[in-house]
C-alpha cells in the first residue's frame, strides 16, 4: 500500500504517541472536559438570570 502525504501525518502522529505515552492525550482530554463542563454550566445557568423590568 502506498502512503500518500495526507495519511503520512497520521502515521507520524501515531508513532509519536506511542513513544510519548498517554501524557499528551490525557492533557487534551482533561482540557476538553473542563471546557465542556464550563460551557454546560453556562448553558444551564443562563436560564436562571433575573431580568428585573
Amino acid at each position: 500500500m502506498e502512503h500518500t502525504p495526507a495519511t503520512d501525518w497520521i502515521a507520524r502522529a501515531a508513532g509519536a504517541a506511542e513513544q510519548q505515552g498517554a501524557g499528551n492525550l490525557l492533557r487534551v482530554v482533561l482540557i476538553v472536559m473542563v471546557l465542556g463542563c464550563a460551557v454546560t454550566a453556562w448553558f444551564l445557568l443562563r436560564g436562571y438570570k433575573r431580568e428585573d423590568d
